[in-house]
């Protein structure tokens, strides 16, 4: 029986793969590696060895993790803004007066200023600024410095953020076109101004806000004497001292103030040398804790506030 060509083609093609295929089977395997004994016995000993040097002893805990850290960045130094006083290394005063100028009375105390070679800062009210600029000229000359009070003396804490920016924006323009340049410092009347307007007002006019330590009361009018005996008994080294330009009884009282305050060793300077002069106050140090001896009677919390805590008066007094 003849086989067609087709059939013979597939009989060859599976004769070859079986061939192949046979061959494959009978190839001898190659020989398997022989590893020397000598070889296997010191790869046996440091296989020992790395475990039981890097491996953690029975029972101790693992080494802890190493943990990423992130250097500590110290807060922003936020620049003081208010100043009732300056910690100062030296005899160092600020004398300031509030509320002129004044047509007679405070020519006649740079008068007495420029005698004991002393200099001030003159916080003025925008209107007689306004009105009587070559008071102020004549102050900057002397090497005193000028600082905002306000346009009208009103209560800064109780007006509206646009009335207090008018108030002081007013005063602003007068003291420059007065003496040429801006105050940098403000002294809200009666010391009257909220934490937010202290802090508003600052981004806006660039002020320090300078309220006082030393207030003889000079409003009240007690006296040239009690002015001074006040004035020489709360005064030390980086006082700001209160007084008012417009009080006659206030410049009588000056002659025997400076006097005294000089030969006591005060120097004096204007506000801003004054904060220029700042030292870092000193560290304070912890309270002993003293013992108290027990009582077999327990006590009881008094719910009474003392009269002397008793809320302050919401009018301020005309100071300042």
């Amino acid at each position: 029986m003849r086989q067609s060509a087709f059939a013979r083609r597939f009989r060859d093609v599976a004769l070859r793969a079986a061939s192949a295929r046979y061959s494959e089977i009978l190839r001898p395997s190659p020989a398997p590696v022989v590893m020397p004994s000598f070889v296997r016995f010191f790869a046996f000993l440091l296989l020992g060895f790395g475990t039981a040097h890097f491996a953690p002893a029975q029972g101790q805990p693992p080494p802890p993790a190493r943990v990423a850290t992130v250097a500590s960045v110290p807060a922003p130094v936020t620049p003081q803004i208010t100043f009732n006083s300056v910690h100062v290394d030296g005899p160092y005063v600020a004398m300031t007066f509030d509320d002129g100028p004044h047509v007679s009375l405070t020519p006649k105390l740079l008068d007495l200023l420029a005698t004991h070679h002393m200099k001030a800062t003159f916080f003025v009210v925008g209107e007689n600024a306004a009105e009587h600029p070559e008071i102020l000229q004549r102050a900057v000359r002397e090497g005193h410095e000028i600082g905002n009070h306000s346009w009208s003396h009103p209560i800064l804490g109780k007006m509206s953020d646009e009335a207090v920016r008018s108030q002081l924006r007013r005063t602003d323009d007068a003291i420059s076109t007065a003496i040429g340049t801006r105050p940098t410092l403000l002294r809200p009347p009666y010391g009257s101004i909220t934490a937010r307007q202290k802090h508003w007002i600052h981004d806006d006019f660039g002020y320090k806000i300078i309220i006082w330590d030393v207030d003889p009361l000079d409003w009240k009018r007690p006296g040239p004497s009690v002015v001074c005996e006040r004035i020489i008994k709360q005064t030390r080294p980086g006082s700001i001292i209160l007084a008012h330009d417009i009080h006659p009884a206030t410049i009588a009282a000056m002659p025997a103030t400076f006097d005294q305050l000089q030969a006591r060793g005060f120097k004096f300077v204007t506000v801003s040398e004054l904060i220029s002069m700042a030292t870092p106050l000193p560290p304070k140090l912890p309270t002993p804790a003293v013992a108290r001896p027990e009582s077999s009677v327990p006590s009881v919390p008094n719910r009474t506030a003392p009269a002397d805590l008793a809320a302050p008066s919401a009018t301020p007094p005309p100071d300042g």
